[in-house]
């Protein structure tokens, strides 16, 4: 089974100086998962090369045996440090897609085209379309065959509101995820913050927030294996 996994390549967090990127558990749980139940991994991203790295996700309490298994993993970081552009990549050659979160999505790969028709041509071709956290904001403008929004009465769950407010970002993402997915007509639901919380809905897989990237890993071989 070939899994392909696609980080952003966005490092700015709004207008605070401050650096943003992907999250660091949300890509080395799920890479773990995979990669042990014998996946062919890929690693993409926007622009290709090293994508930018959440620092807040590099701080000690953020650190799982996964993130810990990836820091003395030699040839997960040689492959993180050489992504394929997305631009190169035909959904053809893959059974399933997964997107790791942090707050970077929420600018590049949620307006990313090449991105957008990715997911479309997946989905439609009924492989797993997986994403975790924020990661769900690259479905946004995402279209079904029919043009409605892919999400449109879909179960669906992503980052809520409330742990936006609680990591005090708000007023600093360009939109709140929450918000933007119920506002695309999804079916949106969640756990208490923090609480792992996982959707499938067809071949659609969502997870809350970091805590979750284990269940949607283990969703996309569920659907792979049936």
């Amino acid at each position: 089974m070939k899994v392909l996994i696609v980080l952003t390549s966005h490092d700015k967090l709004g207008d605070t100086g401050k650096k943003t990127g992907f999250w660091l558990e949300e890509f080395a749980t799920p890479y773990y998962v995979l990669a042990d139940a014998g996946a062919d991994i890929t690693l993409a991203s926007p622009k290709g090369g090293q994508p930018p790295l959440d620092p807040k996700s590099d701080e000690a309490d953020s650190q799982t045996a996964a993130t810990e298994r990836f820091k003395s993993d030699a040839a997960a970081q040689s492959a993180l440090a050489n992504t394929v552009k997305l631009s190169d990549i035909s959904p053809d050659d893959y059974d399933a897609v997964f997107f790791p979160g942090g707050h970077g999505p929420l600018w590049d790969l949620s307006e990313d085209r090449h991105s957008i028709a990715l997911i479309e041509a997946m989905h439609t071709a009924g492989k797993p379309v997986a994403a975790v956290c924020h990661a769900p904001a690259t479905l946004r403008n995402t279209k079904a065959p029919d043009g409605s929004p892919l999400v449109k009465g879909k179960s669906v769950t992503g980052f809520s509101n409330s742990e936006e407010d609680a990591v005090q970002l708000s007023a600093v993402v360009p939109f709140l995820l929450e918000n933007e997915l119920k506002a695309k007509g999804a079916n949106y639901s969640k756990a208490d913050d923090w609480h792992p919380y996982a959707i499938t809905d067809g071949n659609l897989i969502t997870g809350q927030n970091p805590a979750s990237s284990e269940l949607v890993a283990r969703a996309v071989l569920e659907r792979l294996k049936s």
